[in-house]
């Protein structure tokens, strides 16, 4: 279970960064930024893969109430230019951007500092089950793109995005084959590009 040992350890305002969405073939990659406040940290923070999608929407909730939360994403377009995980590093830094108050310090999922964090950071492997607030922000990003991609699968129906949020479920794949690709459509992705360029 994650706890706040990381952050009391650093001390100061430490947020913490999660993205999500470097997997599907449509939508944009997302990232948040929160910053918990040690008095008032919402019971029950866990990674988000490993709550149910009911208990998500209520911790959301509470933490969209009681801690300083921001979201960043990248587009389709900036994915197919710069590549899925720089793309994930541009999210990450505009999510820490709007933050209201500029952290101290940046506690980050993964292994990798995104280039134009101009703060101190610490990277944490598997951080949303280590790390209250990369946590916290595995859970606002989740909830956010997946909305999104429910209101884009209002606009573009049949490709399931409603339940599969845009990754490469074997109904995704055949509406692509069948529907073809959209503007949403990550155009870098081997299945998206090879329905587009196929040889003839």
């Amino acid at each position: 279970m994650p706890d706040f040992s990381f952050e009391l350890e650093i001390g100061g305002r430490v947020a913490g960064v999660d993205e999500v969405g470097r997997g599907p073939l449509a939508g944009p990659v997302m990232a948040a930024a929160v910053v918990l406040n040690p008095d008032d940290i919402p019971e029950g923070l866990n990674d988000s893969k490993a709550l149910s999608a009911k208990r998500r929407a209520v911790l959301y909730a509470e933490l969209m109430a009681r801690a300083d939360v921001s979201l960043g994403s990248a587009s389709v377009e900036e994915i197919d230019e710069h590549n899925i995980l720089r793309a994930s590093h541009i999210a990450m830094v505009r999510a820490i951007a709007g933050l209201l108050v500029r952290p101290d310090h940046v506690l980050i999922d993964g292994n990798m500092v995104p280039r134009g964090l101009n703060l101190p950071a610490t990277t944490l492997v598997k951080g949303d089950a280590r790390s209250l607030s990369i946590a916290a922000a595995s859970i606002v990003a989740k909830i956010r793109r997946d909305a999104l991609m429910v209101d884009l699968a209002q606009q573009h129906p049949g490709y399931g995005w409603e339940t599969n949020m845009g990754y490469p479920s074997k109904s995704h794949k055949e509406a692509l084959q069948n529907i073809g690709v959209t503007p949403h459509h990550r155009r870098s992705f081997k299945p998206v590009h090879n329905i587009l360029y196929q040889e003839k």
